[in-house]
This record gives C-alpha cells, structure tokens and sequence, in this order.
C-alpha cells in the first residue's frame, strides 16, 4: 500500500498540514514568550509584626510581580503543552481526513481503471462516460472515450476487410480446387479439358494476385513506412497515362491529355501514381473500342486536380455513393471479376494526403473521377466541388 497514489496523497497532505499547523503555534507561541516576563520566581525572608506592632516572626514574601510572573510561566507551560497536544492529534485527524479526501478525489481513477480492465480487443463498446465537473480527469476519461471510439472504428474495419477478403479468396480458391479435382487429377481427362481447366485456374489466380496487390497497397499506405516528398502533380498523372498508352491502344482507345503547370504538391508520388493508374485501368476496361479517356490536372480555387473521364457505361445515381466502398463492384465488374478495391485505394490514397475525390456520372454517359489535392504550401478551406473536365 505504500507504493499507491492514495497513500502518498494522504501522507503528503498530512505532512504539509502538519508543518504549516507547527509553523503558526509556533510561531505564536515565540511571539507571545518573547512580549512575556517569565524570570525564575524570587522569594524573600521578612519581619512580620501584627497590628499592635507585636513581633510574629520571619516569613517568606512573595511581591506582586513575582506573582505576575509565576502566572506568565504556567501559562506558558500550559500553552506549550495543549500546542504539542493540538499538534499531535491534528497530524492523526488529518490522516485520516486527507485518506478519505485522496480516495475521493482518486474515484473517477477507478472508474477509469475499472472500465480498461474489462474492454477486450474483441469489445469495444465499453465507455467511461465519466460524469462531473469539467476537470483533468474529466478531461482524461473524454479523451480515453475518444481513443476508444477511433480504436473500435479500425478494429470494425479491420474486421470488415479480413471478412471481405477472405470472401473474395474464397471463390477462386474453390475454382481452382474443383477444376484439379474434377480435371487436372484425373488421368482420363482429354488434352482440351486440361487446357480449359489451366486457363481457368489462370484466370483464377490472375484475380488473385490482383486482389493480394491490392490489399498490399492498402496496407502500405496505412503503415508508418509511407514517406512523402516535393512532386509535380503533372507529372506524376502524365507518367500514368504512359504506362497506359499500350493497354488503351490495344482496344482502340485514345488517351488525351490536358495537364497544366506549376502544379507542385507534397505527398507519396508512387502512390498518387497508383491512384491515376486505377483510374485510367478502370476507364480502359470499361470504355469501347474507338473511345476516347480524357485525362487532366489543373489548379482550381487554390487547389490541385487530376481527373480522369471515360465513355463507359456509366453510374446510377444511388451507386455513385457506393462506388469507393471496399468490394463493391458494379455490373461490369461483377462480369470480369474485378476485385472491387481499386476504387477504394484511390480514396484511401487522396485523403491520407488531405484530399477529396468525387465522381460524376450519368448512366449509358460515362464517368469522370476528380481527385482534389493541396498544394505544397496547404490550400484554403475545403476543396471545391465540381467537374473540372465539364
């Protein structure tokens, strides 16, 4: 117990108490004895004679002023005495007041303590929810509520991804063991059947791959190995476009571009890149042959954009809010199997740097991805809505 907060409060406050209470009787106390006559008492021997002037004998005479001072020295004594008496049941009283005002003052701490120890990683809707005056400790719970809420949101979204993940593995895992199974293990199964099972585990562990780099881009760009650097918006999305340029023409597709100038940022170039290049990857499969992507970067109201705008076949309006959700694929995708996180990683991406990224679509019109970036010397308030490409 002698190592607890309480006890050493109730010691401290004790001792303080107890050194200020000696500091004022005493010092009370060297006041009054210094104003206070206090000479050792005298006495005399005298002739004592009656009232007919008759002889009775020597006796011991005490003057008024010995008396006076006899009283000055009891009193003295007295309040020496009831001092040290006041002192020593002060310093008790004050124990036991300064343990009950410590455990008091310490309770919110409990509750504190109380509440973390039965929050586990698997629950954590538990909450402090400390009540009474706005103080340090009230301050401290709030703050631990806070961490707790943030805390619960990544774990539910950790959650979320594992439990998609393992959804999305799940099918082409099953494909491929059907097909050895039923296929490439049977020693009867013809030359065409056998090509037809390995390009179908192909394809299978082509999406695979895809979805692991994916979740790999995820990871990295939550971890702390993530480092930023001076870039040039233009760039970065004009490099993207390159490494396009063959896929697109591929299908007939043509890539323009409108990039401006001076659009200096700081943020992860490889991964701004990656974010372009989900974009551009998106608009190469799902525009139609002999169609054009348009791509752009500007600046507009202080800050930095790069769009991308393709002739496929466009978004609903009541999917356009769910298009950047984690594995979520619209018809297209679900027909060639995308994974459905690409759209998320570019999210991810823009806001890790401050950013916003819009979509603007119309079904059978195509679409257009805006990705609103600060400049290297911070924008102004909050980027602007609207389609640069319009």
């Amino acid at each position: 117990m002698i190592h607890t907060i309480r006890f050493r409060i109730t010691v401290l406050y004790s001792g303080l108490l107890f050194v200020l209470a000696a500091l004022v009787l005493g010092g009370i106390y060297f006041t009054v004895s210094n104003t206070t006559d206090q000479r050792p008492v005298t006495t005399e021997i005298a002739k004592t004679y009656s009232r007919t002037n008759q002889y009775l004998g020597k006796r011991e005479v005490v003057f008024m002023e010995e008396v006076e001072n006899a009283v000055n020295v009891e009193t003295m004594a007295t309040l020496r005495n009831y001092s040290l008496l006041t002192l020593a049941g002060l310093y008790v009283a004050s124990l036991g007041i300064g343990w009950v005002l410590a455990g008091r003052v310490l309770r919110p701490v409990r509750s504190i303590t109380h509440t973390a120890e039965e929050i586990q990683a698997t629950d954590l809707n538990r909450r402090i929810k400390l009540h009474g005056p706005r103080d340090e400790l009230k301050d401290l719970a709030d703050t631990i509520d806070t961490m707790l809420d943030r805390l619960e949101e990544a774990f539910s979204a950790q959650r979320q991804l594992i439990d998609d993940a393992s959804h999305e593995l799940r099918s082409p895992l099953t494909i491929i063991r059907a097909n050895v199974d039923a296929v490439l293990a049977d020693p009867g199964a013809s030359e065409e059947e056998r090509a037809r099972a390995v390009a179908i585990i192909d394809r299978a562990t082509t999406r695979m791959t895809r979805l692991v780099e994916d979740l790999l881009a995820t990871a990295r760009r939550q971890g702390a190995a993530f480092a930023d650097a001076d870039l040039d918006l233009a760039r970065v999305v004009g490099e993207a476009c390159e490494e396009y340029t063959a896929p697109a023409a591929a299908r007939d597709i043509t890539i323009g571009r409108r990039l401006g100038a001076g659009l200096e940022t700081t943020g992860d170039a490889d991964a701004l890149r990656r974010a372009v290049s989900n974009l551009l990857s998106n608009a190469v499969r799902l525009s139609p042959s002999g169609g054009t992507i348009r791509v752009g970067a500007g600046r507009a109201d202080g800050w930095l954009w790069a769009a991308v705008r393709d002739d496929g076949p466009g978004l609903r309006e009541a999917d356009q809010a769910r298009v950047f959700d984690r594995f979520w694929r619209g018809e297209a995708s679900r027909r060639d199997r995308h994974t459905g996180l690409g759209l998320a990683i570019v999210r991810q991406i823009v806001e890790s740097h401050g950013g916003r990224v819009e979509v603007f679509s119309r079904l059978g019109e195509g679409a257009t991805f805006v990705l609103w970036l600060p400049p290297r010397d911070g924008a102004p308030g909050t980027p602007p809505h609207g389609n640069p490409l319009a």
